[in-house]
């Protein structure tokens, strides 16, 4: 089998935004435009292609990225249409990193929005080539040039501008294509299939001489046979500016500018055609780098299906009916059906079943994929999301998938007992899929915690366990792990002595207990002399110890850091016994506790906040407002990062306080950093119910 298109006429694209900007919208015309379907949905309407879940269809927002492949202008484009909501960030993130190039879609009234910025940055982190497509200048209050202004300041990025909007009587009308130099005007069709080419309108002819010279003067910088004809007042050709256009774009020395709306079917030709002209092909991109899994020398994959084979797996999926589908970006070689692979992150070979050309939820099969090309394979059953798959006789190693911290966690269990192993079977299925949603077990609860990027992450969660699952769970707020301490060294006794005829129970145990700084951890040692006590039943003594510390003496919260040292005791040569001993262990710390000064403590997070220039005091108040210690404040481009340690319990839903603080603006990462004591006023406000205990 043979390619259809060369590999210099493939593009791999994605769609990226804010929520709401038009990405699905956008991806329907285009499906339309390029033959693929012969109806465009409408989020609205709950009846888009690309937006196939119950849930999407319902809420009128992508959840799971989508791919389809379509052609134009003898191109084939696979398109991945990512989520804009930040709690599925992490389908943004994988989807970005098998692209070639990415269309960002902004909305013109709208501008750069909060998570524009966040999938910005993701961009920039994988250095892919962009184009803007400035979305919805049919409405009131549009203002293209407020956008371009905003790519600027806020996105720190060299917007060029190939496109002005014709707005004639407040309605958008066409566009000024000012490498062409000339204008497009939309017919009276209500499906935007017929436009005219016409003389640009006197009104816009100022206009789009200062654009096109910004436009030429920019390029020329880079390109001495353009800076000649426009030094020389000799017109540039327009494809000699296209030429310019792509280097600068696939180098990332700028970003073209385009406009439209897609909800009226305006721009979206022309958009296609610019995803040829400017968007880069496998061959354009810099070869990705692998390393050999043993020698860990590097290793050039180089987009060439002569090459030995080496594929990304970017994500799985669970299908009702085939099981799991693993989608793949292959960069090098060719993959057949009935082929044995090695999974070189597992270090597991596979035999591949079936290859899937995807279009949303809907498949073809397929005998065979080339380099360059994205795919769903089936058949990989221990294989997840960021694993390599190679060549058995070339093994490669390539980069995994980095995926984001959860922020977010809650309790969840069934309504039966039965239902129980079943909900820990699902939870576990969709964790392969979505490996930023994450699940545990809590050691001192026994709760099953979720965790996710955010409340409606796990909302969703929740309603595809009751959907696909048939699992009814509830959901809660988990427990604060809280912990005891205390402050004083003590001396204890312990004497558990049980006669009732016949052979009793004895055992006697002193002990010397010593705190220790945080993170000490708990430490026993036998500091016996003589033979007081039978070495054979020191391990049992610990053992009554350990499980006692297990229950502390305030709240029951577990005891930690302290040094237990066993100095002296007594036994029965008769009655003496392993259970004996661990009784007195048990008693001699339980009975101690209360005289060493007990303190509860509390997790201690150490929290890093992403946050633009304007919003950095309110975010500093909130977290100084929540006990935060504020540990340093750095620069980072046009945005600040704040660094604080912060109280487990005053962060609960800060994912979603963060981002009303901020209007979704801000990023933030959190892990564990220490215990420390809680204060009694908090005590006082939060654990009233809490009856202390000791003296």
């Amino acid at each position: 089998m043979t390619r259809l298109y060369s590999l210099d006429k493939h593009r791999n694209i994605g769609f990226m935004a804010h929520i709401d900007a038009g990405k699905t919208t956008t991806t329907e015309r285009i499906l339309f435009y390029t033959g693929i379907s012969h109806r465009m949905g409408e989020v609205h309407d709950g009846n888009t292609q690309m937006d196939w879940m119950e849930q999407e269809q319902e809420r009128g927002i992508t959840i799971t990225s989508a791919a389809t492949t379509t052609y134009w202008r003898d191109h084939r484009v696979t398109i991945i249409d990512t989520p804009g909501h930040v709690d599925f960030t992490i389908e943004v993130e994988r989807s970005l990193r098998v692209l070639d190039g990415v269309i960002a879609i902004l909305c013109s009234v709208g501008g750069v929005e909060p998570q524009t910025e966040t999938v910005w940055r993701q961009a920039n982190k994988f250095k892919i080539p962009r184009l803007i497509f400035v979305n919805k200048m049919d409405r009131t209050g549009s203002d293209f040039f407020k956008v371009v202004q905003q790519v600027r300041d806020r996105l720190q990025a060299n917007p060029l501008i190939l496109q002005l909007p014709i707005i004639t009587n407040d309605a958008f009308q066409g566009v000024i294509d000012l490498v062409e130099n000339t204008a497009y005007v939309y017919n009276v069709d209500p499906l935007g299939l017929s436009f005219s080419q016409q003389d640009i309108p006197d009104e816009y002819k100022a206009l789009t001489q200062k654009y096109r010279e910004d436009l030429i003067a920019n390029l020329s910088d880079r390109n001495d046979q353009i800076l000649e004809r426009y030094l020389a007042g000799i017109t540039v050709e327009p494809e000699l500016l296209r030429q310019q256009i792509r280097q600068d774009t696939i180098s990332m020395k700028l970003v073209p500018v385009l406009c439209g709306s897609s909800f009226k079917n305006k721009g979206i030709q022309f958009l296609l055609d610019a995803i040829i002209n400017y968007l880069p092909s496998p061959v354009d991109v810099v070869p990705v780098i692998g390393i050999n899994p043993h020698s860990g020398q590097e290793i050039q994959c180089l987009a060439d299906d002569n090459k030995p084979f080496s594929a990304l797996v970017f994500k799985t999926m669970n299908d009702p009916y085939v099981g799991q589908l693993s989608f793949i970006r292959v960069y090098s070689g060719q993959l057949q059906s009935g082929m044995t692979i090695l999974n070189s992150t597992q270090q597991k070979k596979s035999r591949i079943g079936r290859l899937l050309k995807m279009h949303a939820n809907h498949r073809t099969e397929i005998n065979e994929i080339f380099a360059g090309e994205i795919a769903a394979v089936i058949g990989l059953k221990d294989t997840f999301t960021g694993d390599t798959i190679c060549d058995p006789a070339h093994e490669v190693l390539l980069d995994p998938i980095d995926f984001p911290e959860p922020v977010i966690a809650v309790a969840i269990e069934t309504q039966t007992r039965a239902e129980q192993e079943k909900l820990v079977g699902a939870l576990k299925k969709l964790n392969k899929e979505d490996p930023s949603f994450t699940v545990t077990k809590h050691d001192e609860t026994g709760q099953i915690l979720i965790s996710g990027m955010g409340e409606l992450h796990l909302e969703i969660i929740t309603e595809r366990l009751t959907r696909e699952h048939n699992i009814k769970a509830n959901i809660g707020t988990p427990q604060i792990a809280l912990k005891e301490a205390f402050r004083k060294a003590f001396s204890s006794v312990g004497k558990f002595v049980r006669q009732s005829g016949g052979r009793g129970q004895y055992g006697h145990v002193i002990i010397d207990v010593l705190p220790l700084p945080r993170g000490g951890g708990i430490i026993f040692k036998s500091m016996l002399k003589g033979d007081v006590i039978p070495r054979e039943y020191v391990p049992a003594v610990e053992k009554g110890i350990r499980e006692s510390l297990q229950t502390g003496v305030i709240a029951g919260y577990p005891v930690i850091d302290l040094e237990i040292h066993l100095v002296d005791g007594s036994y029965h040569p008769v009655d003496s016994s392993d259970l004996a001993f661990q009784i007195a262990g048990s008693m001699a710390i339980k009975q101690g506790l209360t005289l060493g000064d007990p303190y509860l403590l509390e997790p201690i997070m150490s929290v890093s906040v992403y946050v633009p220039d304007e919003y950095v005091g309110d975010v500093i108040g909130d977290l100084t407002a929540k006990r935060g210690k504020i540990l340093n404040l750095t620069k980072n481009g046009v945005a600040h990062v704040v660094e604080a340690e912060v109280p487990m319990m005053s962060l609960f839903r800060y994912a979603t306080v963060l981002r009303s603080l901020t209007k979704g603006r801000a990023d933030f990462s959190i892990k564990f950093a220490t215990h420390e004591e809680i204060p009694a006023s908090i005590i006082e406000g939060h654990f009233n119910k809490i009856k202390m205990k000791s003296s």
